[in-house]
């Protein structure tokens, strides 16, 4: 570091030395001699690789999401979670990896989409395909037989992206699986249950749900006769045309004002793998299980084509209350009122200003989405109350008595609501909130 600073300053100087001569006219021999002196030097010092220019871009098949989709995505997420826990699911993780031999020949042909990663101390690894073999996995090595569970979390795959119909090589999976022994169907039906209120609640347009029995594919095979080397591999094959999972939701959603029909293809499928657990035990034991599988990243981009055909404004934040100043020098107040919100679990906020305008204040509360905004002023303070205002309709309150938690969230919580019940600012209507 040392010697490339000395070297930087040298041709620094150099360049210095040029300039002065052209400016001075100096005979041409002399700049030419100089100018060779400076080239050398430049040549010496080499490309500083510290300035090296990157492309800036994410990987094939990832993207990045902004806190407007995000806010989306944890709508959809919600909703989804809800209904998990709805049907009594406990939550599991796993690691992000796994040993390669957990993973391999799990997936007949769709093998090769397995992501490796270096050897790392020994072991050989791989990014998790799914959740469900690491769930079969979990279910072996902690000798479980009976389990409910949900999963989300993301999954990669060395595959083709198709960005616009919501393919990725990094995406989010949600998983529910029932695992244990009982009698026949139940579960499979609480299963497709779950598919329905899922779909429904987030009100992305009409589906259709195809029920099928593995077991006619099987004698199907048999009658071709089919060897059970080349079992796994065709069954992937014929697994991509959408006719044998046990449960497959295909949507077609309506169309919008202006718009044509979206026609989004399988966006939930399911199934059972009983023998799954089995390959993992060392006695073979085997567990039941059947599960079913949310296509979240295609509803993603149903939702978020929905809200921009819609031109609906979505919040990104869930602030509900901004603390303003009608005056200046009371920055001091503000802080003291914010941070009393904080306490009573309310979320607040206040600008980052000495002195803000009243003006920019309540423009800042328009644009993102803050339903309320207490003002406190020089007279406010005199009068012990707090002014309270609805961005929307402009109305105000005047009230005192800020000693206790449950004054404020009565006064800026359910005061709010039974004042101006009309608006709601917590919701997305695209998705049925």
């Amino acid at each position: 570091m040392a010697e490339r600073a000395a070297l930087e300053e040298l041709v620094k100087l150099q360049g210095e030395r040029v300039r002065g001569l052209k400016q001075q006219k100096a005979s041409a021999d002399l700049i030419e001699e100089e100018v060779g002196k400076l080239l050398k030097l430049k040549a010496q010092l080499g490309p500083d690789e510290s300035k090296q220019k990157f492309v800036l871009k994410t990987p094939k098949g990832t993207r990045d999401y902004s806190p407007r989709q995000m806010a989306v995505r944890e709508k959809v997420f919600d909703v989804i979670i809800r209904c998990f826990k709805r049907h009594g699911a406990e939550v599991i993780d796993t690691p992000v990896f796994e040993l390669k031999e957990t993973l391999m020949g799990k997936y007949g042909e769709d093998s090769k989409l397995i992501y490796d990663l270096k050897d790392q101390g020994g072991e050989l690894l791989s990014l998790r395909y799914d959740l469900t073999v690491p769930f079969a996995r979990y279910l072996a090595m902690n000798k479980l037989t009976n389990i409910k569970r949900y999963h989300i979390a993301k999954v990669y795959r060395r595959d083709n992206p198709a960005m616009t119909r919501g393919r990725y090589r990094e995406f989010y999976q949600c998983d529910f699986d029932i695992a244990g022994n009982f009698d026949p169907m139940i579960p499979d039906a609480e299963c497709l249950k779950i598919m329905c209120e899922i779909l429904s609640s987030l009100q992305i347009g009409d589906f259709l749900v195809k029920v099928n029995d593995r077991r006619i594919l099987d004698g199907m095979f048999a009658i071709c006769g089919v060897s059970d080397s080349k079992f796994r591999t065709i069954c992937s094959s014929v697994d991509k045309l959408d006719k044998v999972t046990t449960q497959a939701v295909l949507l077609q959603t309506p169309a919008q004002a202006g718009e044509e029909p979206l026609g989004v293809g399988s966006v939930a499928a399911g199934g059972r793998y009983d023998g799954l657990v089995g390959m993992f035990d060392p006695k073979g034991r085997k567990v039941p299980c059947v599960g079913l599988s949310i296509g979240v990243e295609r509803i993603f981009s149903i939702v978020e084509q929905r809200l921009e055909a819609l031109e609906e404004k979505v919040r990104t934040t869930e602030t509900q209350v901004l603390v303003a100043s009608a005056q200046k020098k009371l920055l001091e107040e503000r802080l003291k009122l914010v941070s009393e919100l904080w306490d009573a679990g309310i979320k607040a906020e206040l600008l980052y200003k000495k002195n803000p305008k009243l003006l920019n204040q309540l423009q800042y509360c328009e644009e993102a989405g803050i339903p309320l905004v207490a003002i406190i002023g020089e007279q406010e303070l005199k009068d012990g109350v707090i002014k309270l205002r609805s961005v929307t309709s402009r109305e105000e309150v005047r009230e005192a008595g800020r000693k206790t938690f449950n004054f404020y969230y009565g006064y800026f919580i359910d005061y709010y609501w039974q004042k101006w019940p009309d608006t709601t600012p917590f919701t997305y209507k695209a998705l049925g909130a």
